[in-house]
């Protein structure tokens, strides 16, 4: 797996996405929860805006 992550970074394509952290509030529980995902440049505030 690391060859993939190393071969895509070494093509300039790995620059255009994110890992993105969003600490997230559980209606449920009312614990807080911690939400990852791997978002394109473009789309980084689209991501923290959803609930």
């Amino acid at each position: 797996m690391a060859k993939k992550v190393v071969a895509t970074l070494k093509t300039g394509k790995g620059k255009d996405f994110t890992k993105v952290i969003k600490m997230v509030k559980s209606q449920k529980t009312g614990a807080y929860m911690f939400k990852e995902e791997i978002v394109h440049n473009d789309h980084i505030q689209d991501f923290l805006k959803q609930k």
